[in-house]
């Protein structure tokens, strides 16, 4: 890191994480009023995406500097993959331009991967198997001397009670899903204890799958870009701000692209906004009526007062405060050494802190002094992945 590169991206000063100014104090004293309006699925992405930085951020810490992105584990030296000894076929190889070295051609993708290879663990990722399985635990426990026992003790009830009575094996993480897709029906009920984040994960993609069946549009679209689209046209650099996603995950590629219209803006000379088209106010209507409709079912289906209790304990983790601070909101402040408080060690891969990832520390600085104002109208409607970024951006 040299000097130059350091004074490039802003870090997080402790000073500004809390809001000091009257209409900056107001949004955050509204943060809970916010929330009650919003819909459960909603409430339960952010609550869900609030754990889970809380949890990478301390992933990085304990890893000490290295990030950890699954799609790119070969890249960022987690698992060497190597020919079975016995198979004498040649492998392709070719100067890699970012590593400055020979390696596989398509090294870093699953390009050339062949399925007979052996994948052993390196170092770096026998250090992140034995970092990882304690985490979330500790994440809990840590909310619990944050909230209270009690409170997270009744998120707990609230969500093991719906999560037990779900008739597919979901996945004890939101995947990354494609329509169409389908989950077995539960084979068996097991009382085995999941961890806070697989229950929040498992009650949201059960409501996702509900939704998608009923939507013309998908739930994650519906829930962040054309959600915020209802006030009328927007710059494309408006939505990740809005949305609290990446410019990624939130930007106007082919799956947004039937439901918008994208024209020259009239109130400068260059640059681009976005207005939905009739498609999509049909899918952000629906959107409204139909969130509204499943929570019904599902107070019908589990009983009106275990959702009535499970809304509650999302809307309680908003409402409590110390002072002006929201407790949701103290565990996503960064630690030294993270990605989100501007750490300047290269990507994994990488020898040198590129253009693009110096812009990507930027965007993330400036979207976590968002969650850390107000977390209830910062955080998304549904977590929209990218494997560069996380929950973006």
């Amino acid at each position: 890191m040299n000097e130059r590169t350091s004074r490039r991206t802003p870090r997080i000063s402790r000073a500004k994480l809390w809001p000091v100014g009257a209409k900056e104090r107001g949004a955050v004293e509204n943060s809970g009023a916010v929330a009650a309006v919003r819909p459960l699925p909603a409430l339960l992405s952010q609550v869900l995406v609030a754990f889970t930085i809380e949890l990478d951020n301390e992933f990085e810490r304990r890893m000490k500097g290295m990030h950890f992105l699954l799609g790119c584990l070969e890249r960022w030296a987690f698992v060497v993959l190597a020919p079975d000894p016995g198979n004498q076929r040649a492998i392709p190889l070719r100067a890699h331009r970012l590593a400055g070295r020979t390696l596989r051609d398509g090294w870093g993708r699953g390009r050339g991967i062949r399925s007979g290879w052996l994948v052993h663990l390196t170092t770096k990722g026998r250090q992140a198997r034995e970092i990882w399985p304690p985490l979330p635990d500790a994440i809990e426990r840590r909310w619990k001397e944050r909230f209270g026992k009690h409170e997270i003790g009744r998120l707990r009830d609230s969500l093991e009670h719906v999560a037990g009575q779900l008739d597919a094996e979901l996945p004890q993480g939101l995947p990354y899903w494609e329509a169409g897709e389908r989950f077995p029906p539960r084979a068996e009920r097991v009382a085995a204890r999941l961890p806070l984040s697989a229950l929040l994960s498992q009650l949201l993609l059960a409501f996702r799958l509900e939704f998608d069946a009923q939507s013309p549009a998908p739930l994650p679209l519906c829930a962040n870009t054309l959600r915020v689209l209802e006030a009328g046209a927007l710059r494309a650099a408006e939505i990740p701000r809005l949305t609290g996603g990446s410019p990624e995950t939130t930007g106007i590629g082919w799956q947004i692209k039937p439901y918008v219209v994208v024209e020259p803006d009239p109130a400068a000379t260059r640059g681009k906004v976005i207005r939905l088209s009739p498609r999509g106010l049909l899918a952000q209507q629906t959107y409204h009526q139909l969130v509204g409709d499943l929570e019904a079912r599902w107070s019908a289906r589990f009983g009106k007062q275990p959702i009535g209790n499970l809304r509650e304990a999302l809307h309680g983790l908003f409402e409590a405060h110390r002072g002006d601070r929201p407790l949701l909101a103290e565990g996503l402040v960064p630690g030294p050494g993270t990605v989100r408080a501007a750490d300047q060690t290269p990507q994994l891969g990488r020898r040198s802190v590129g253009t693009a990832q110096r812009q990507r520390m930027r965007d993330l600085v400036a979207q976590t002094e968002a969650f850390l104002r107000n977390p209830a109208g910062a955080l998304p409607h549904y977590p929209l992945w990218d494997m560069n970024r996380g929950f973006g951006p």
